[in-house]
Formats: C-alpha cells, structure tokens, sequence
C-alpha cells in the first residue's frame, strides 16, 4: 500500500488558503472603488461658503 503524503496535502490546502484570501482582498479593493462618493472630502461645501 502507498504511503500518504502528508507535506503535499498540507502545501495544497495552504495554496488553496492562499488562494481564497487574495480574491477575498480582490472583490474587497474592487467594492470600495465602486463607491468613490464615500471618499470624496468635505471641503468641496467649505469652498463654496467662503
């Protein structure tokens, strides 16, 4: 019988991790500049009074 390899599974599972949380960071990065309203400084109104 074959002997398991326990270091390429552990390497697999971790890629897979790895994986998983750049496109978490992907789809995140891309909501936030789908909202720029949110970014925009309020001293656009300040200008406006003076």
């Amino acid at each position: 019988m074959a002997k398991t390899n326990y270091t390429f599974e552990k390497r697999q599972k971790e890629l897979a991790k790895q994986k998983k949380q750049a496109e978490k960071l992907l789809k995140k990065t891309a909501s936030k500049t789908e909202h720029p309203q949110d970014e925009l400084p309020a001293t656009t109104d300040e200008s406006a009074i003076s």
